[in-house]
């Protein structure tokens, strides 16, 4: 084949590919051209995976924990995170281990303390048995993911123990579930509420209208810090932990609907009169059928990126209300249930790795707003998708 029909058949086939790229393109779905813009967004595709990481260490925090949120290690009481190597003063290994302890007298206040024993190793092992836990709530399972063989007496606390010798990572894998969860499932109904209100104020607008932005407005307005507390007063002692984190995720829910609902009520406000919509009422199509099958659709992306961005806000709010005393309360952990207990002044000095649970919360609202802002690159219709 000589070099002109060489040249000839690569650009034939350079045009086909380009034609299939273009036709592949414009027979695309919408959420199939946000998926191809949002790839291409290098921060919000390493955010969404360590928020993948993060949500799947919470949901299996039974099998990922050595240990189960309130075992208690009394032999190390506020010990120092344990960090595996592979090398020490007695060699080097291709497993990695950690060293035995021991108990000396602090010279400065005089108080018993664990320190690193370098005569003695404990080496990992994986899939390693130990307490018995119900993986999900209703599986009961006795292996986990990392720890110790079971025939020492030595535990591994990765991130230290706190003041009750309670493993700090093992309870922050369990806050991580709890403070997730919580976070989606008040955006969850504040969504569901924001959709219901938003889109009868404004498909119907006029008097409806009105009164549905009256009641937003006083809603805004109420100050959250004064209602928290008094919804925490009205709590019984008596509710069980789970009561308690029903009731907290409920009380978020229901006050995180109007500014969403607000948007939703202007982008509706702003199409209720498009040929479409009006072509449907025509046709006898009820108000539900022509907001949910005409209206919505039209702008889902962008409400989907408002759904994205609450969740820091919602995530935040727990943390907080916790740890200020309002919201959880021991024996469930939480981000906030952990800082609460770590916030003194001794803690700051003589235990600093009680603060490790910080890092998850800086984490977790900054994913979600790299992938905020992924999404509403995505969303943009002006955008171009390889």
């Amino acid at each position: 084949m000589s070099d002109a029909t060489q040249q000839t058949a690569d650009l034939t086939a350079a045009k086909a590919r380009a034609h299939d790229a273009q036709l592949k393109y414009y027979s695309a779905s919408q959420w199939t051209l946000i998926w191809w813009r949002f790839r291409r967004h290098r921060a919000a595709m390493i955010a969404a995976a360590l928020l993948s990481v993060m949500a799947l260490a919470g949901i299996f925090a039974e099998f990922v924990a050595p240990y189960g949120p309130v075992s208690r290690n009394t032999q190390y009481i506020e010990g120092v995170p344990q960090v595996p190597k592979f090398c020490d003063e007695g060699g080097c290994s291709f497993v990695p281990f950690i060293n035995g302890t021991k108990t000396e007298r602090d010279p400065v206040t005089l108080r018993a303390i664990s320190v690193p024993d370098p005569e003695v190793r404990h080496y990992l092992q994986f899939f390693v048995k130990g307490e018995t836990v119900k993986l999900l709530g209703f599986i009961p399972i006795d292996r986990h993911l990392i720890g110790l063989s079971p025939d020492t007496d030595q535990k591994i606390h990765f991130w230290g123990t706190d003041d009750l010798g309670r493993d700090v990572f093992s309870r922050t894998i369990y806050a991580t579930r709890t403070s997730l969860s919580i976070g989606v499932l008040g955006v969850l109904i504040s969504f569901v509420l924001a959709l219901i209100i938003g889109g009868v104020a404004g498909y119907f607008g006029g008097l409806t209208d009105n009164v549905i932005q009256r009641v937003t407005e006083v809603i805004r307005v109420v100050p959250i810090i004064p209602l928290y507390m008094g919804l925490a007063a009205a709590m019984p002692k008596e509710w069980s932990t789970t009561q308690v984190y029903f009731a907290m995720t409920l009380i978020l829910g229901l006050f995180g609907w109007p500014t969403l609902a607000r948007r939703i009520r202007s982008q509706l406000l702003s199409i209720r009169n498009e040929d479409y919509v009006v072509a449907a009422r025509l046709a006898g199509a009820r108000p539900g059928r022509i907001i949910a099958q005409h209206m919505l659709p039209s702008f889902t992306s962008f409400i989907i990126v408002d759904l994205v961005i609450s969740f820091p806000y919602m995530i935040l709010s727990e943390t907080a209300l916790s740890f200020v005393g309002l919201g959880l309360r021991p024996p469930s952990v939480s981000w906030g249930v952990l800082l609460q207990q770590a916030q003194s002044v001794r803690a700051i000095e003589q235990t600093p790795w009680l603060f490790i649970p910080a890092l998850f919360v800086v984490v977790a609202v900054l994913a979600f707003t790299v992938i905020g802002d992924g999404l509403r690159d995505a969303a943009d219709p002006y955008a171009e998708a390889n």
